[in-house]
């Protein structure tokens, strides 16, 4: 692994439940020695990718990180863009709602609306969705390139729960009703007791860059429900696309919302 390599991997053992770690769990988690770990978080809180607490001397993620982030946001603002659809989404569904982006051929969760309810489904921000067992997944690969639906596919399918799709055939069967349906249904595939729908964001050349979900529990999905939950994702996914693309978005969205 490079130098690079093992720097990024140490920026992502911090996470929602766990944002400040010590030298010495990085480096056993990372697999690294304490020197090599010491010389690696040194080179990047010079950069303000992290920084230590003067007082617990733990470290966490540094406003270098939020830098680059709003950096990207600014040129290309999906979540600013989609918030206000969300929002106005998770007040009608009372579900969880979860935007995810594309990112190195997985799905990166970068905003998640909570219901107030105390029976709901939980999803973190920063967590990265398998494609073949999610919503968000099925719903970003029925809008992807064929070759980027090859890759997905390619290797070994990870079961998560007694009702995960592993087989390729049936992945891509599901992908293709996704396609003529509008939008994605998973039942289960990722977590016991979980129904999602999800529709995918589609940037200017008409394939997926996101992809916007509704997770509930099963106890509350009905078969009217889920129907009732896709059409309204896949709706607000369709108007946020419009409004990141603009006027010619129109001429590819009819290939795309077929």
């Amino acid at each position: 692994m490079s130098t690079v390599g093992k720097a990024i991997s140490l920026l992502e053992l911090f996470t929602i439940d766990e944002p400040e770690l010590g030298l010495t769990e990085i480096a056993r988690r990372s697999g690294f020695d304490k020197a090599t770990t010491r010389r690696l978080l040194v080179s990047l809180a010079r950069h303000g990718f992290v920084e230590q607490d003067a007082e617990t001397r733990l470290y966490r993620l540094g406003a270098g990180l939020t830098r680059l982030a709003r950096i990207r946001e600014a040129r290309f603002p999906i979540l600013q863009t989609a918030l206000p659809f969300i929002r106005e989404l998770a007040a009608v569904t009372a579900e969880t709602l979860h935007l995810s982006e594309a990112s190195n051929g997985s799905l990166l969760t970068v905003h998640v609306e909570h219901p107030a309810r105390a029976n709901r489904v939980n999803v973190n921000v920063g967590e990265y969705l398998p494609l073949h067992s999610t919503a968000s997944g099925i719903a970003y690969l029925a809008h992807v390139r064929e070759a980027v639906l090859k890759a997905a596919l390619a290797g070994p399918l990870a079961p998560f729960t007694a009702h995960t799709v592993t087989d390729p055939t049936a992945v891509l069967d599901a992908i293709e009703a996704a396609r003529k349906r509008g939008y994605s249904i998973m039942d289960q595939g990722y977590e016991e007791g979980v129904h999602s729908v999800a529709g995918a964001i589609l940037g200017a050349d008409g394939y997926a860059i996101g992809t916007l979900a509704i997770a509930a529990p099963v106890v509350r999905t009905s078969r009217a429900a889920a129907a009732e939950r896709g059409k309204a994702v896949a709706a607000v996914a369709r108007e946020i696309s419009e409004r990141l693309n603009g006027e010619g978005f129109n001429v590819l969205k009819s290939r795309a919302f077929a």
